[in-house]
């Protein structure tokens, strides 16, 4: 999730640098804000936060209106646990570019994360619905996946359709529909949206755990043997895996 914010506000910053001015230092400051972002964001990809927020506010002093150095300081800022200083970089970039799907998508993830439910899910609609957003499917199941954390278990799963309906093999939409439907005690519903995941998702710890899972519910023991049984062959030091071992 981070590489993919972090290519979006990369994007925006050079997008920025194509306006020009006859106002020679006003262009060098701009310059030179869209550079220290470009090295605040390596310096936060490593972890180094310190240089990143020196980097990322220098920018931002240097170009108080630019974006991608608010938007970054969000992430770097509830990294560091500094709930109020993100929240309010993250709606400063949003108001400078209120049209931004993918500012609008995170700053959502953001709300939710901060248990502001309605305003998250919010803001992944309004991304959902900007007809310029490549993935729209990616921000509809962050509703989903907001909506479940309320719970709303019936808004989540509509979410999660909506988002299939528009890439049927978007893996995690059909992730997240599997685990909700077991967990709304319908395990063979469940078993089909595995199955559809497993043909195009990556096998993960989880996915594992959760057909195991999956076929105890539905009574097929050999079937939750075989899952647990690659679990532990394939990631034998994962949480799920040791988890295995207490039952």
């Amino acid at each position: 999730m981070l590489r993919r914010v972090m290519l979006a506000l990369a994007t925006a910053a050079l997008l920025a640098g194509c306006t020009s001015t006859t106002d020679a230092p006003e262009v060098s400051e701009k310059d030179a804000a869209r550079f220290n972002v470009q090295l605040g964001m390596n310096y936060l990809q490593r972890g180094d936060l310190e240089a990143a927020r020196e980097k990322l506010e220098r920018a931002a002093q240097q170009d108080p209106s630019l974006p991608a150095a608010h938007a970054a300081l969000g992430i770097l800022y509830e990294r560091a646990g500094d709930v109020p200083r993100a929240q309010d970089h993250l709606r400063r970039a949003t108001r400078l570019t209120p049209d931004d799907p993918s500012l609008l998508n995170h700053y959502g993830g953001f709300l939710c994360r901060q248990g502001e439910f309605k305003e998250g899910i919010r803001h992944f609609e309004m991304a959902a619905g900007n007809a310029f957003y490549r993935s729209p499917e990616v921000a509809l199941a962050n509703a989903g996946v907001c909506a479940r954390r309320i719970p709303d278990p019936e808004q989540a799963e509509n979410f999660f359709r909506r988002a299939l309906e528009l890439n049927r093999s978007y893996a995690e939409a059909l992730l997240q529909l599997a685990d909700l439907s077991l967990e709304t005690g319908r395990a063979i519903q469940a078993r089909a949206f595995l199955q559809r995941y497993e043909a195009v998702g990556p096998v993960t710890p989880y996915s594992l755990e959760l057909g195991q899972r999956i076929e105890t519910a539905a009574g097929d023991w050999r079937a939750a043997d075989d899952y647990a049984n690659q679990l532990r062959k394939e990631f034998p030091d994962s949480r799920e895996s040791r988890s295995l071992g207490n039952e």
